[in-house]
C-alpha cells in the first residue's frame, strides 16, 4: 500500500512538474503585455484577455498557414501510413534472398543525420523544378514511410497469427487483399499510434518547409510561427497564443485517440 502510495505521488508530482511550460504559455497567452513582465510572475491574469487569440489569428495570414499545414499534413500522414504498411507487410510475411540484410539496411538509415541528405535531396527537386511546391513535403511520403513506422509496423504484424493468412489464401485471397481486409484492420492499434507519430512529425516540421517554401501564401504554422516571432517578439501574449493555435490539434488527436495509442505501444513487438 505504501509503495502504491508513493509511486502515484510520484506520479502526480512528475506530471505537475512537466505540465509547468504549458500552464505558462495559457497563462501568458491571456495576459496583458504588462502583466507578461510583472514582478513578481502574475500566473492568473486579471482580466483575461480573449481578444489575444483574435489578434494573433488576424495579425499573420494564419488561417492560410493552418490550411497550407493540414494539406500536407493529411496528404503526407496518409502516404506514410498506407507505404509503410505494405513494405512492412512484405517484411514480415514474405520470405526472399537477403530480406535479413535489406532489413538491417533499412534500419540503419535511421542513424543517417537528415543534414547528410540535405543538400542533395534540394538539389533533386530543384532539377525537377518542384522548389516552392508542396511536392517536396508530400510525395517521399509515398515512398516507403521511413524506416521506424515500417519498423513498428512490421513487429505488429509479428504478432499476428499466420493461420489467418492461410485462412483467406483457401478462400481465394492474393497477397494485397490478405495485406488491405485482414493484417490492417487486426493491426489497428498500431497503424493509429503510427499516425498520431506521423501526423505530429508533419505537423511540427520546420527544416523541410523552410528550405523548400518561398512564398507567403504556402507558409506552413511553423513558418508562420517565425515570422511572428521577429515581428512581434515582444508581444510575448500574442506568441504564446500563436503557440496554443499551432499545439491545439495535436492535443485534441492526441487524447481522442489516447486508448489506441497506448494499446499500440504495448502490444508492438510482443511476440
Amino acid at each position: 500500500m505504501i509503495q502504491r502510495i508513493g509511486i502515484f505521488t510520484m506520479l502526480i508530482f512528475g506530471g505537475i512538474l512537466f505540465s509547468i511550460p504549458f500552464l505558462w504559455t495559457v497563462s501568458t497567452a491571456l495576459k496583458t503585455n504588462e502583466q507578461v513582465f510583472a514582478v513578481p510572475p502574475q500566473w492568473i491574469p486579471s482580466p483575461i484577455q480573449w481578444e489575444n487569440f483574435k489578434r494573433a489569428w488576424t495579425e499573420l495570414p494564419f488561417p492560410t498557414f493552418v490550411m497550407n499545414t493540414i494539406t500536407i499534413t493529411v496528404f503526407a500522414t496518409f502516404g506514410q501510413i498506407l507505404s509503410a504498411s505494405l513494405v512492412a507487410y512484405g517484411f514480415a510475411r514474405f520470405k526472399f534472398k537477403g530480406k535479413n540484410a535489406l532489413f538491417y539496411l533499412m534500419l540503419s538509415t535511421m542513424m543517417l543525420p537528415s543534414q547528410v541528405t540535405m543538400i542533395p535531396v534540394f538539389l533533386l527537386w530543384r532539377q525537377l523544378g518542384l522548389i516552392d511546391t508542396f511536392a517536396p513535403l508530400i510525395v517521399p511520403s509515398f515512398f516507403g514511410g521511413g524506416a521506424f513506422t515500417i519498423f513498428l509496423l512490421r513487429q505488429f504484424f509479428l504478432t499476428i497469427p499466420r493461420e489467418l493468412d492461410e485462412a483467406a489464401m483457401i478462400d481465394g485471397a492474393n497477397p494485397l487483399v490478405i495485406w488491405w481486409k485482414v493484417l490492417l484492420p487486426l493491426a489497428r492499434p498500431a497503424l493509429i499510434t503510427t499516425t498520431l507519430f506521423s501526423f505530429v512529425s508533419h505537423w511540427d516540421e520546420f527544416m523541410g518547409p523552410l528550405i523548400y517554401l518561398n512564398s507567403m501564401e504556402k507558409y506552413t504554422v511553423s513558418i508562420g510561427l517565425r515570422l511572428f516571432q521577429d515581428s512581434y517578439g515582444t508581444q510575448l501574449e500574442l506568441l504564446m497564443a500563436a503557440s496554443l493555435i499551432h499545439i491545439l490539434p495535436t492535443i485534441v488527436l492526441f487524447f481522442v485517440a489516447q486508448r489506441y495509442f497506448v494499446k499500440g505501444i504495448a502490444l508492438t513487438g510482443l511476440k
